[in-house]
């Protein structure tokens, strides 16, 4: 273990504002990385990538969106899209990977905690996950302190948000939820 936390300490996390110029390879970088679990899941990937392009085009020109690149030591190692609301504070995480070859070093813990450092006045953030993703699951409640507050499949969907295209069993998501004060 002290290898791992010497590896997580060197780490220099730091987020910027992705320009449009750069969403695609954004685009890229996040599916290659939803790919792996995809494979590990179905064996191949569907037809299409995961999120397919339209669902990526939707997160990305949302109202309220903000599009970071994640870097570490100011290299790129992966990107986040979140959804702030400036009135409520409600925030809601819509996209977060680390591209691949990058895991296993701390830098998803890292990025969240400056996601959370740069808005500061958050009263609770909000994601979701396919079901399948246990690295996910894990990651949002033992690392990231979220908690799973539902559960939607096909007899209870998401009221809000169609659920990704292209996933096995497409409905079953889990949504989470983490207060912040």
């Amino acid at each position: 273990m002290k290898g791992q936390e010497t590896k997580m300490a060197r780490n220099h996390v730091t987020l910027r504002p992705t320009e449009p110029t750069d969403f695609p390879a954004f685009k890229r970088d996040l599916q290659a990385a939803f790919a792996v679990a995809a494979v590990e899941e179905m064996g191949e990937l569907p037809d299409g990538p995961i999120p397919s392009d339209a669902d990526l085009d939707r997160a990305l020109a949302a109202p309220n969106a903000v599009v970071l690149h994640i870097l570490n030591d100011a290299r790129g190692v992966g990107g986040a899209v979140v959804t702030i609301n400036r009135n409520t504070q409600a925030n809601s995480l819509d996209l977060l990977f680390i591209a691949v070859g990058n895991h296993g070093q701390g830098l998803g813990r890292a990025a969240w905690s400056a996601i959370e450092a740069m808005f500061p006045d958050t009263r609770s953030w909000e994601t979701v996950t396919p079901y399948f993703e246990k690295r996910n699951i894990h990651f949002y409640v033992n690392v990231c302190g979220f908690h799973i507050v539902e559960y939607y499949h096909e007899r209870n969907p998401d009221p809000h948000t169609p659920s990704p295209t292209g996933l096995p069993d497409d409905s079953d998501m889990f949504r989470f939820l983490k207060q912040m004060r």
